[in-house]
């Protein structure tokens, strides 16, 4: 009998101790890197803007007659292509195959001239469709003022349209489009990251202990000292000055992983639907929802009893 009650023991220690194993393996702690929380302050794109014109239009584009500007800019392409246009015949161009348009982009960072950018074009008048147009050459600048590249191609319109009789079936917008590859960058924008001694990381959410997470993982993993807090959205840390050794110091800093903190409860209501989103972070307490003939009850059982 006290072989038996010895093998159950053991068998219950040992099946506690696999219980105990499985949930450890099952719940490990979540790890993050650097690179997903925080961002080097400084490194970032630019938007980019220009106003241009497109042709080629099967008779969409605007009415000259409402949008002035379309036919004052064609006349002043042409003036630069040498061809002047008397005054009187270039405010009466009726032209149907042209719109002017805006022109849009983002500057990635590093940029270097030659490389190419995609673009996002859309009609600022009254041009039916875009569709099968062409964008010439259009000076695309920044916040400064400065050209920053050149932009020109075919329009890709991803929307589609038919009329016939008096009906019209139309599918997503058609006074707007993207050319993909469609800017030529002609100016590098200088970059401060070789400037200084000291590189900041900017967190993506301002959290006072996220950001001493991160520079404890930079401090243990990188040499003591290296890093310091500044406040719960910016992380100071020291580099080196080698362009070469900053470079590689940089991408070895963003590989590190910190243990990442718990998420603000948040909870999603879509009115439209009635559906409601919850984050792990929420939790709910005893309650009672009543709908219709439709009862549902939340309660807490304690299931451990105190000697």
């Amino acid at each position: 009998m006290h072989v038996l009650r010895s093998l159950s023991t053991r068998r219950a220690v040992a099946w506690g101790c696999g219980l105990c194993l499985a949930l450890l393996f099952a719940m490990p702690a979540q790890a993050l890197r650097i690179k997903e929380v925080a961002s080097i302050q400084g490194v970032r794109s630019n938007q980019l803007t220009g106003y241009g014109l497109v042709v080629g239009l099967d008779g969409t584009g605007d009415q000259t007659t409402q949008m002035p500007y379309t036919s004052q800019s064609l006349s002043s392409y042409l003036q630069q292509m040498g061809i002047t246009l008397p005054a009187s015949l270039a405010s009466s161009l009726q032209l149907k195959n042209v719109a002017a348009v805006i022109v849009t982009a983002q500057l990635p960072a590093f940029a270097q001239p030659g490389q190419m950018i995609d673009i996002n074009v859309a009609s600022m008048g009254n041009a039916k469709s875009l569709k099968g147009g062409l964008l010439i050459a259009t000076p695309l600048r920044g916040a400064d003022g400065e050209i920053y590249a050149m932009a020109q191609g075919n329009m890709v319109v991803a929307g589609a349209g038919a009329a016939a009789g008096g009906s019209k079936v139309q599918i997503n917008h058609l006074s707007a489009g993207r050319i993909p590859s469609g800017a030529q960058v002609e100016r590098s924008v200088p970059s401060p990251l070789q400037d200084g001694d000291y590189i900041t990381l900017d967190l993506n959410a301002s959290d006072f202990q996220t950001a001493s997470r991160v520079a404890a993982a930079v401090n243990n993993k990188m040499g003591s000292g290296l890093a310091n807090a500044m406040d719960g959205r910016t992380v100071r840390v020291r580099a080196p000055n080698d362009p070469n050794a900053r470079v590689t110091f940089l991408g070895n800093l963003e590989e590190l992983t910190m243990e990442a903190s718990a998420p603000a409860a948040k909870v999603v209501i879509n009115s439209r639907t009635g559906s409601i989103v919850l984050n792990q972070s929420v939790t709910l307490g005893p309650c009672a929802i009543a709908h219709g003939n439709l009862s549902i009850s939340i309660s807490t059982t304690p299931s451990v009893s105190q000697p």
